[in-house]
């Protein structure tokens, strides 16, 4: 029974070990990644605004690693310039909707009332729509832009944050705790920052981390369609967009993009899942994470 246990043990601890490990890889990876998207014109290996049309549409070699666009535009460094649009304006995009949505959210749930009804029917309004169908309609009458598109998905998205946060807000302000504040002469201001908001952050801010894969395919599908960066401005879904009635022919032009978006994706969905298991308690024991 003894030698059990510390078999027991043993496993458990390597599991630990390990599930440490992958998070700290994946934090490693994605600041990395960050690293790349801020300091993306010092790596460039060419003007990725150049052109040069007498190397329009050259395969990938030593000098040209992903190729070149119909410009002449070296792929790579407009693939790397181009990380920078499409990973701050998903990153930017979840910020908006994460605060948006969880202060809706909040107070719905604490204040309750009409309050709670008039928001939460607005939220059914923006749910009764599909959401990238919606989105687009918004985006054409504001006319494309990064920014368009950015104000037109928040516009489509903050109610997943908001319905979470209510959910959430409505467990918690049921706490004993809770009722001890307000005895103590807390106001709902000092209960909602001190108390209901650190107990629900952890939740927020996984279903961020896990959104923010989805925000950028939904900002390159806006981009793809023409709604969103327009040209020359890099930008992963405009750039597949350039290149599609190429992709027979020159399928660099298409895939290189699509690599850049699948890796970062990949990368926040993985690292989304490791926070999550770390920060569920429920799963918090079983995976071995502290």
């Amino acid at each position: 029974m003894k030698m059990a246990g510390k078999t027991g043990d043993g496993r458990y601890q390597k599991r630990k070990i390990s599930a440490k490990q992958k998070l700290w890889i994946l934090l490693i990876l994605t600041l990395l990644l960050l690293l790349a998207a801020i300091f993306a014109e010092s790596i460039c290996p060419y003007d990725p605004n150049m052109q040069n049309y007498d190397m329009a549409l050259k395969p990938p070699d030593a000098a040209h690693p992903f190729g070149t666009d119909r410009y002449g535009r070296d792929m790579l460094s407009r693939v790397i310039i181009g990380a920078r649009t499409s990973i701050f304006s998903a990153l930017l995009l979840v910020l908006i909707i994460a605060v948006i949505g969880t202060t809706v959210g909040v107070l719905c749930g604490y204040a309750g009332g009409a309050v709670d009804m008039v928001l939460m029917r607005v939220s059914d309004v923006c749910l009764a729509f599909p959401g990238l169908v919606f989105a687009l309609a918004i985006a054409a009458v504001l006319n494309g832009g990064v920014g368009n598109a950015i104000l037109a998905l928040a516009a489509i998205s903050w109610p997943k944050y908001a319905r979470l946060a209510r959910s959430q807000t409505l467990a918690v302000k049921k706490a004993a705790y809770i009722s001890a504040a307000r005895l103590a002469g807390d106001s709902p201001f000092q209960i909602i920052v001190r108390h209901i908001l650190p107990n629900i952050r952890g939740q927020i801010l996984v279903t961020a981390m896990l959104d923010v894969g989805t925000m950028m395919m939904e900002m390159a599908a806006l981009s793809f369609l023409g709604l969103g960066a327009k040209p020359p401005t890099a930008e992963w879904g405009s750039m597949m967009s350039e290149g599609r009635s190429m992709f027979q022919t020159y399928p660099w032009v298409v895939l290189t993009p699509g690599i850049g978006i699948f890796v970062t994706v990949v990368l926040f969905n993985l690292l989304g899942d490791a926070v999550r298991d770390c920060m569920d308690p429920a799963t918090r024991k079983e995976r071995g994470i502290l």
